[in-house]
């Protein structure tokens, strides 16, 4: 690390920043990942040989963690040496990935599908240390604005995305839409839709099957009609209104304001990786156009989320 005149070594100082990549470097399961890119990943037999896997991967996490472009990635790489290190790139390395080069392997994973299939693999390691048990499941869904601006080619808003209002607030973009562990709070299945689609639409395609009981907010009223799932068991909480019709003096009211609040408390882990996804990652709007780009980056991300909220658990197993 180069050293200032004055003799301060940059490399002493542990920031938040470091910190996390440090963290992410040793809990993500690299090995695992790059095998299962590596079958589609071009072999370089003519012209420049291509990056490795693992710096090409690297740098790919970076955009998602910091929300950078790809032409601000290729900038970043330039001016952070942090991040030349965290991708290996600082090793006698004569070129830096350009912002072709990194579009290009963002558009392999998308391509053949290595989002999902990364997802998966990671939950499978999850499941494998005992971290994801599987038992039950709270589903829940979350609004991501996306631009709303007409300054583009086509001069007019994303097609496939809509309007939709929660509350007194109108939202222009699309819905996660969750299942988590409910004992863990991790999650197992993500679903991409424009806004307006209903959150109990999607609900049905949140389970995973092996879950006997499911958590859901009041937004749920009427999913155990629509269920095809029999053996499930929907614990969905009371519509507001009616809770607060309750009287807590009368010993019945009581009981039920109880079974709310054990409700709720299972039911807030799926807030968790919002959380994560939003404050952690900042990730607030979509960077792409359509569904289905926006739906692989979310994916990536819960995934990466996941691992993050394991980290400690990962350390110990």
């Amino acid at each position: 690390m180069t050293q200032l005149g004055l003799g301060l070594d940059l490399s002493t100082k542990r920031t938040r920043k470091r910190e996390f990549l440090d963290e992410m470097m040793r809990v993500v399961p690299w090995a695992r990942l790059i095998a299962l890119i590596e079958p589609h990943y071009p072999a370089g037999k003519t012209g420049r040989p291509p990056f490795p896997i693992a710096t090409m991967l690297q740098i790919h996490f970076m955009q998602q963690w910091f929300g950078l472009s790809d032409p601000a990635m290729e900038e970043a790489l330039y001016d952070v040496p942090l991040y030349r290190d965290f991708a290996g790139l600082d090793g006698g390395m004569t070129r830096l990935p350009d912002e072709s080069t990194i579009l290009r392997f963002r558009h392999l994973l998308e391509t053949h599908g290595l989002a999902a299939q990364m997802f998966t693999l990671v939950n499978e390691i999850l499941s494998e240390k005992g971290l994801m048990l599987k038992t039950g499941s709270a589903v829940d869904a979350t609004l991501i604005s996306a631009p709303s601006s007409t300054k583009n080619g086509s001069g007019k808003r994303d097609p496939e995305m809509h309007q939709t209002k929660k509350g007194n607030q109108s939202y222009f973009g699309m819905k996660a839409h969750v299942g988590v562990d409910a004992e863990s709070g991790l999650v197992h299945t993500v679903i991409g839709t424009a806004a307006n689609v209903h959150d109990i639409n999607a609900a049905e395609a949140l389970l995973h099957g092996q879950e006997a009981d499911v958590y859901a907010d009041a937004g749920y009223q009427g999913i155990e009609k629509r269920c095809k799932a029999n053996s499930v068991r929907w614990h969905v909480a009371m519509k507001p209104g009616r809770r607060r019709q309750l009287d807590l003096s009368d010993q019945l009211d009581a009981i039920y304001d109880e079974i709310e609040r054990l409700k709720a408390g299972i039911r807030a882990k799926v807030e968790h990786p919002f959380r994560v996804l939003k404050r952690q990652f900042g990730y607030t709007k979509t960077r792409y156009r359509g569904l289905m780009k926006n739906t692989v980056q979310i994916t990536t991300l819960f995934a990466l989320g996941n691992l993050w909220m394991a980290r400690k658990a990962l350390h110990k197993a």
